[in-house]
């Protein structure tokens, strides 16, 4: 299948009608998904296949919520242009498509790599961020086992689907749980053209550790939703990080890895709806 195709089919199964279009942030043309209606949520994935990587999430939170969830400049079918790929690259390009689109102020959701990015973005603006969602994320200093960082640069170097099932068993519990198109469409998108940029040359800079000082600034209300089974980055520096956050609460997932919205995307839906809808207990 061509990667319009698989990129497709993951829409298709989200089961609710999507709107795909472009706008430009800034220089960069960005593709994104959109679904629902009424307050916001700004969905940002991590360093892999792009929006299509929320297709367990996007139907239920559209049934609540207007739900974008754009194509990061460097991956799915944004531009990718030669850059930094670094965090403030990335939240510079997030306040461009805001802008762009129209939105004020917004909840976000970051992902692994996107949390870093939603993290920067909450610094840089926090006048712009509702609630904050943090799935996994980077930037809290993580230090992920050597095997699953050969896992990643092998499959970002070479990808083939080989490497991808290498790598899935440090991202999923179960890796038999994602549609399969979603690791199609992440080979696709690093075959394409530029498509290895964001990797080769952001050097892991998005994901490089905030200081304590800077997470002590966000004033956020936050949930930090983390797959207990995660092997690429461990729980203990989201306990560590909600420690020092002013509004953060900790919520772990059970029998769950890095893409804990895969592997078990109906505890995750509920437990954002329940934060972003004020139906947490306290």
């Amino acid at each position: 299948m061509l990667k319009h195709d698989v990129r497709q089919a993951l829409i298709d199964n989200m089961g609710i009608p999507i709107i795909q279009t472009r706008t430009m942030a800034g220089a960069v043309n960005t593709a994104y998904l959109s679904a629902g209606a009424g307050s916001s949520i700004i969905c940002l994935h991590g360093g892999g296949a792009g929006a299509v990587t929320w297709y367990p999430a996007i139907g239920p939170l559209a049934q609540h919520f207007q739900v974008i969830a754009p194509d990061i400049v460097g991956y799915g079918e944004s531009d990718k242009p030669d850059a930094s790929y670094d965090k403030a690259y990335f939240a510079s390009w997030l306040k461009q498509f805001l802008d762009a689109i129209g939105v004020v102020k917004t909840h976000i959701i970051g992902l692994s790599q996107g949390g870093a990015i939603a993290l920067q973005f909450t610094l840089d603006y926090p006048e712009m961020v509702d609630k904050l969602v943090l799935v996994n994320s980077g930037g809290l200093g993580a230090k992920p086992p050597f095997m699953s960082i050969a896992g990643m640069a092998w499959l970002n170097t070479f990808p083939s689907s080989f490497a991808n099932r290498f790598y899935s068993r440090y991202i999923l519990f179960k890796p038999e749980n994602r549609d399969p198109n979603h690791g199609r469409y992440s080979i696709e998108v690093l075959k394409s053209k530029g498509g290895k940029k964001a990797f080769s040359q952001g050097r892991g800079a998005a994901v490089s550790a905030f200081s304590e000082e800077a997470l002590c600034s966000i004033k956020n209300q936050t949930l930090v939703l983390w797959g207990e089974n995660d092997r690429l980055f461990p729980i203990e520096v989201a306990a560590k990080a909600v420690a020092v956050m002013p509004d953060a609460k900790l919520l772990r997932i059970k029998d769950a890895g890095h893409l804990s919205m895969m592997d078990q995307p109906a505890v995750f839906n509920r437990a954002v709806l329940n934060f972003l809808l004020d139906k947490m207990e306290h």
